[in-house]
């Protein structure tokens, strides 16, 4: 995800916009995260940095009810890729009709409906120098918005093979999810920098720890 201005910092690219959302609350972030979606502003700042709306477009409708229902579908997101990383097996009916997953309760069918909804559409115009940037034809309403985040989990939702590709963090207490595209498959971390970091250090202190003479002081 790119960058923004302001308290945070929008760092974390899990590989995915859904998974981005996911990211952004205390619940799908790193040890000690908070809330990142924390007022209608940074949830404006959010949507930027995610690439849904081009930098400086209008979103004069947006308030505290957006935020609700963008964090709505960030837990519904959540409790779904969950739900494939706990790689239960899906129940089906006498019929022959899929059920689910255990423990996702009515999250699909959320889903689905505001995956449903008209996403904003896009145009070209030129901007300054007469390069061609994109803008929206219309102002968006926070469900075309939401459709854009759906739609993007339903596709990873049902594609084989990005959907072999999610992960979660290994690192301590961290929860981020990200798509593990790295050869081979072997990607641990959500960041090599931070999470891997961390766990490497922890490593060193335990085979410190465990070396002949240690002394607890030495630390």
């Amino acid at each position: 995800m790119a960058s923004s201005r302001g308290a945070y910092a929008w760092r974390f690219d899990s590989g995915r916009i859904c998974l981005d959302l996911v990211a952004t609350g205390p619940g799908g972030g790193t040890p000690r995260a908070r809330e990142q979606l924390d007022g209608p502003t940074r949830l404006a700042e959010w949507l930027a940095a995610a690439g849904l709306v081009p930098p400086g477009t209008a979103l004069g409708a947006l308030d505290a009810g957006w935020l609700h229902r963008f964090r709505a579908l960030r837990a519904d997101v959540g409790l779904l890729m969950s739900a494939q990383l706990a790689d239960t097996d899906v129940r089906v009916d006498p019929a022959g009709a899929q059920l689910g997953r255990p423990g996702d309760g009515n999250a699909i069918d959320r889903l689905n409906s505001l995956a449903a909804e008209a996403p904003p559409g896009p145009r070209a115009v030129r901007g300054e120098g007469g390069s061609l940037v994109r803008t929206l034809s219309a102002e968006p309403d926070c469900a075309g918005l939401l459709a854009v985040v759906a739609r993007d989990a339903v596709d990873l939702l049902t594609d084989p093979v990005a959907r072999a590709a999610l992960r979660r963090c290994a690192g301590g207490s961290c929860h981020r999810l990200y798509l593990d595209t790295s050869r081979g498959g072997r990607r641990r971390w959500c960041s090599g920098e931070i999470c891997g970091n961390r766990e490497r250090v922890a490593r060193h202190r335990r085979r410190t720890a465990a070396a002949p003479g240690f002394s607890a002081k030495e630390t």
